[in-house]
Formats: structure tokens, sequence, C-alpha cells
């Protein structure tokens, strides 16, 4: 018995496979999968004319003054309805650590807002690239929108950051499935690395990249940890060493900075007397 016309739509077998998005989502085409999230912003990027990059690393948590201050007083109004809520009680206590968080937020809105105005040597300019959600990533996306510069987000599709921030150019958004392809894009056209204060998310960012540096896979690109203060609280790097597990040399690949000129002073120093690759070695 044939298929009729006005019946094909039903058959699944007869649906075009780049078509059959059920068919796509099956366990047994993972690698098809993550060939085409890797491949989709590759080409964009290619077509989009972009070629050299700053990634900005940091907390989804961290907000602007006013965005605390509102966050505090909702939490603060929902007490006063049910004073023994404890997730609201949690909610307070984390919120009011953040409000360190704060100079942060506007020291990486502040370096974007450099980036997006500035040349990094003569004739040569880097596009922030961020994750595309809230906090630190949000301050840097804003800082270039400010500038009138395009910029980047690589967003994560996990449950707790549903949408990107509003600053991100539209046609250089990307959403991604695995954390691995967005990391892999986010190092393809890296040229500079700069990492804010943040939880694990952050802290596998970071370590990847100074893996992938140390190690030769990528080439050498400045990485600057912004907040001294919280990076030696959080991690003893002088301790990797001490135990013999990284060289002095491993001290090297990364500074310190506090500021948002500091940041940008360290990147520009660095390219003053290289030439900054037009094709990442990956």
């Amino acid at each position: 018995m044939g298929i009729e016309k006005s019946n094909e739509a039903q058959y699944k077998s007869y649906i075009d496979a780049s078509a059959d998005s059920e068919f796509l989502a099956r366990s047994e085409l993972q690698q098809i999968r993550l060939q085409l999230e890797s491949l989709k912003p590759d080409l964009l990027l290619k077509e989009a004319g972009v070629k050299s990059t700053v990634v900005v690393f940091g907390s989804a948590r961290a907000r602007d003054a006013e965005q605390l201050k509102k966050n505090i007083e909702e939490i603060e109004n929902g007490l006063k309805a049910n004073t023994s809520d404890p997730v609201l009680r949690e909610q307070l206590k984390t919120a009011e650590k953040m409000k360190a968080s704060i100079k942060f937020y506007d020291i990486a809105r502040e370096f974007a807002n450099i980036v997006g105005k500035e040349e990094v040597r003569p004739g040569v300019k880097l596009m922030v690239v961020t994750g595309g959600g809230p906090g630190i990533m949000e301050a840097a996306n804003r800082g270039a929108y400010d500038a009138g510069a395009k910029n980047i987000g690589l967003h994560i599709n996990i449950t707790h950051e549903q949408k990107p921030n509003p600053y991100v150019t539209p046609e250089l958004c990307f959403q991604f499935h695995y954390f691995a392809i967005r990391k892999m894009v986010f190092v393809t056209y890296s040229r500079a690395l700069v990492v804010f204060p943040g939880g694990f998310g952050t802290m596998d960012e970071l370590f990847e990249v100074l893996a992938l540096v140390q190690t030769a896979k990528k080439e050498s690109i400045p990485i600057i940890l912004v907040g001294k203060e919280f990076w030696n609280d959080v991690i003893n790097f002088q301790n990797f060493l001490k135990w013999g597990y990284i060289s002095e040399d491993d001290l090297n690949l990364f500074k310190f900075a506090d500021s948002a000129r500091e940041i940008w002073n360290y990147i520009k120093e660095f390219y003053k007397d290289r030439e900054i690759p037009s094709n990442a070695n990956m």
C-alpha cells in the first residue's frame, strides 16, 4: 500500500533527516550534534569577520549597585511576609556577601568599554566575548555595548540562566548545549583572557586555558586575574609550586590586576613586540 501525498507528514521515516528534530536528538547522533555545535559558530564568526577576541570570564551572580539593592529589597519584602522562610534567609545572606562584587561588575564594564573604543596595537582591535549570561558577563557585554562596539555571547543552555543578557550583539549571540564545545569556541579566537572572581564554572574555564597554554596546545596569550585579594585568598598558587606540581615559569602564565586600565595596559604591553595571530593554534 503506497503513501498518499496528503498523508506523507505522518510517517516519520519520510521526513528529511536534516529536518527531523526528533531523529537528530537520538543518543546515537551525539557525535554529529557535537560537530554541528562547533561548526555553526565557527562559520558565522568567520563570516562576521571576527578574528581576535578578549574573553571575559566571571561569576553570573555579580550585580551592579542598583541591581543588588533591588534584589535585597525583594528578599527583605518576602521575609516580612514570612520571617522564618529558610530559603529567603539564605538568599539574603548570599546577597549581602555579593556586595563586594559590585566593584568587579564596574571594572568589567569599564574594561570592556575601553576594549570597544581603543586599539590593542595600531590598526588592531579586539572584540569582547563572554558567556552571554548575567553578572560579570553582562557587565562586559554592557561595556562594549556602551562603546557602540559589537560583542559576542556564547550562551549555555542551563536551567538557571534561561536567556542571554540584552547587551550581546544579536547576530553574534550563540546557544550551546555542550560545555566542551563552548569552551573550544571561546579559546579558538581568544588573544587575551580576563578572569574575574567566580565559582566552579569560572575556575573550570580558567584552568582549562592555563593547561592549554602550559602545554602549548594554545599559543601564549595574556591571562589576567582581576582582584588579587580574592585570587590569593581562594587559590594558593605558590603551593602548587611547593608540592612540585608546577614549575616556577608556570607562575608567569598569568598576572593580577585591580583596575580596568591596568588590565588593558597588560594586554597592550604583551602585544607591543608581538604579532597578533590571525588564526588560533589549536
